[in-house]
């Protein structure tokens, strides 16, 4: 339950209230390799923590990182940090995205807004290791243009020959020549083999819905749809119960879990 130290070593602004802090450790106080999927709890010192997944593991010439929305006054404040500065770090918790058991299999990526972010690390690692892999392919939908996260990076992928990303946006705005629409649409003709896949989802739990229906309904089996359940999480042991979804603790059972295992729970209205 202590933090450990971590200085703020860069901050990069994505869009207009979410920015990407790069952390690294002070002498001493590393903490053990993020799985990608999984997520730490970030403190400000003298506001509160706040659940954040990593979108960006930490190696020795990477450090970690997490790309925040600022929605309230522990997130505003960590968004608000310069380079130098010291936040807190605990982890890691929770479960991760499935790459071992994708490997020679397609892999599917479907992302909505800032859940981009916790599946980042997991398109990094399957482009790093290219050859264990079948086709992949990246499925992202935003708000708007000005609310697409990594864009820079999005433009290099699409650079790339064994890749097939595409991206879509609710609303488009007077520059916008991409695709607009749900991003659902971009699942209904993806390029994946259904009987040999595995698909991996993180986003607003409305879109987590359709896109799997979308997905079992091109035939691919429901143990082998992933969705990261982004809950209120507040210890991230399994201890304060405000996590609770149905019989699980998403911070412990979480955040990434197969479809199939969740799928009942999704049916009950307001749970």
């Amino acid at each position: 339950m202590t933090p450990r130290a971590y200085r703020v070593v860069n901050r990069e602004r994505e869009t207009a209230d979410t920015w990407t802090l790069s952390l690294e450790p002070l002498p001493g106080q590393e903490l053990p390799d993020f799985a990608p999927g999984q997520f730490g709890m970030l403190y400000a010192f003298g506001v509160g923590e706040v659940p954040i997944s990593v979108s960006g593991a930490s190696t020795p010439l990477d450090p970690l990182r997490c790309t925040i929305r600022a929605v309230g006054s522990v997130t505003g404040t960590l968004c608000a940090t310069a380079p130098g500065d010291v936040v807190g770090l605990r982890g890691p918790y929770g479960s991760s995205w499935p790459l071992t058991e994708a490997i020679a299999a397609d892999v599917v990526i479907v992302a909505g807004g800032l859940g981009l972010a916790p599946l980042r690390p997991a398109i990094q690692h399957v482009l790093a290791h290219r050859d264990e892999y079948g086709r992949v392919i990246v499925c992202y939908g935003g708000r708007s243009p000005s609310e697409l996260l990594f864009v820079n990076e999005l433009e290099q992928w699409r650079g790339r020959f064994d890749l097939d990303i595409d991206v879509i946006v609710d609303i488009a705005e007077s520059d916008w020549r991409g695709k607009v629409g749900v991003v659902t649409k971009l699942v209904e003709v993806a390029p994946f083999d259904p009987d040999s896949c595995i698909t991996l989802l993180c986003g607003p739990e409305v879109m987590l819905r359709f896109a799997t229906l979308t997905l079992l309904g091109r035939g691919v089996p429901a143990e082998r749809c992933y969705i990261s359940m982004e809950r209120n999480m507040h210890c991230a042991i399994g201890q304060c119960g405000h996590c609770q979804f149905g019989p699980m603790f998403i911070c412990r059972e979480g955040p990434v879990q197969r479809y199939d295992v969740v799928e009942p729970w999704l049916k009950v209205r307001e749970l």
